[in-house]
């Protein structure tokens, strides 16, 4: 009986990453325990499509029909706003100037300069946007010139540790960026060849190092923004440079791999009865701010594997990461209460490997960020889910909108972190 328990038990659950993952909805009589058995290495809730598999060339985030459902709405609300706050920004105009770097530095106490980078992104982002909604080729000239200045110049992203974070962040918005400019004939064919080649020799080996070996910490030492982001520059480097072989890698560790960047790590607890509609962040009992990054950043992931035909908005078949938008919104937008659970960090100490506790969920904050309008638009107008299980993302993507992007939100880098303007981007009737 046990033997047919624990068998019912995985056939149920999703994969695991590692000892200690909670998954929802047990089976009656089957202890949770079960659920920590470690699953194999293929046992993938998404499975892996063959290396030979070309990646889908539709845009990375936003394909064709996007723009033209954009363009067809352009002058009706939301997407009018939308376009104002993209018109508007400092960085999606054709005089801006940008400065690449011979190198990417990050981290206290060194020459930090990536403040460049993650200005100069967004400007390409934003001005790819404009082009592909006026069909202005001076936008799309502008966004090939940033490009091709940091793919001739950056040879190198080095800092503290934190140079991790920088591969991760950047490299995803660099990766999205090139990916809205393939096939500009004005931008030649050797200097796209360039940057792709540009991404995955300066990016991706830090990205999939710090996966595999994570400045040599245990794998629980990094919170999951980390993770995250390097995976999310994993997939979007995988679609611009045709990798099937990275894309792959990504969407593993996605799902069964050892960091904090696993999906059922980020989101840790899943609750049931009358939570069942909520999800506990990794970073929910750490701060306000990484819990918001921690959203963006996955659905940066999601969206973009959609895109390739693989859906991690349904993850396991039960929509996981709306339920964790849900309870930060239902906390931090809703200012209703939540359940919470205990969370503790395995990390690397001064005197070795050391545990922390954190038994709270974070201080009640709003921070703005244009990460609501993805998962809102996604379920409701695309997965069509009850209005009673996405009524708190709604709230705080109405809260938000319009949404804004780089340079709408202030000048630290945290501010940076989201592309955005999901508003225009994402909307739906």
């Amino acid at each position: 009986m046990y033997y047919i328990a624990v068998m019912f038990a995985l056939s149920l659950a999703m994969p695991g990453c590692g000892d200690g993952v909670n998954l929802p909805d047990l089976p009656a009589g089957v202890e949770t325990d079960l659920y920590k058995i470690p699953l194999a290495s293929d046992s993938l809730v998404i499975p892996l499509k063959a290396e030979t598999e070309p990646m889908i060339h539709n845009g990375g985030l936003h394909t064709p029909e996007d723009f033209q459902r954009i363009k067809d709405n352009l002058t009706r609300s939301p997407w009018a706003e939308g376009y104002e706050k993209l018109v508007n920004n400092s960085h999606a105009q054709t005089s801006y100037v940008p400065n690449p770097q011979t190198s990417i530095t990050r981290g206290s106490g060194t020459a930090e300069n990536y403040r460049y980078a993650y200005n100069d992104v967004a400007a390409a982002y934003q001005l790819a946007l404009r082009w592909k909604i006026s069909g202005d080729n001076a936008f799309a000239d502008k966004a090939v010139e940033i490009l091709n200045g940091w793919a001739s110049t950056c040879t190198v992203i080095n800092g503290t540790t934190d140079m991790s974070l920088a591969a991760g962040i950047y490299g995803y918005q660099f990766a999205v960026a090139g990916e809205l400019m393939r096939g500009y004939e004005g931008w030649a064919d050797a200097d796209f060849k360039a940057y792709q080649d540009w991404m995955v020799n300066v990016f991706y080996p830090m990205n999939k190092d710090f996966l595999d070996r994570h400045h040599d910490t245990p794998a629980g030492h990094y919170w999951a923004n980390w993770g995250l982001c390097n995976i999310a520059s994993m997939v979007g480097i995988g679609i611009l440079a045709d990798r099937r072989d990275i894309y792959n890698e990504a969407v593993e560790h996605f799902q069964v791999g050892e960091t904090n960047g696993c999906i059922t790590k980020a989101i840790y607890h899943v609750f049931d009865g009358e939570n069942s509609n909520l999800a506990q962040w990794q970073e929910s009992n750490r701060d306000a701010g990484h819990t918001y990054m921690c959203q963006g950043l996955m659905g940066v992931i999601c969206q973009l594997c959609w895109n390739q035909g693989d859906d991690f908005f349904s993850y396991g078949g039960q929509n996981l990461f709306l339920k964790g938008c849900e309870y930060t919104a239902k906390y931090d937008y809703a200012g209703l209460d939540v359940p919470n659970v205990p969370y503790t960090r395995e990390y690397k100490g001064p005197w070795g490997t050391a545990t922390e506790e954190y038994p709270s969920i974070h201080a009640r904050a709003i921070i703005s960020r244009p990460i609501w309008a993805l998962p809102y638009y996604h379920y409701a107008k695309i997965k069509n889910v009850d209005e009673s299980a996405i009524q708190y993302t709604k709230f705080a993507m109405e809260y938000e909108a319009p949404e804004g992007g780089g340079g709408d939100y202030g000048t630290n880098s945290g501010e940076f972190d989201n592309l955005g303007f999901g508003t225009l981007m994402y909307a739906r009737d």
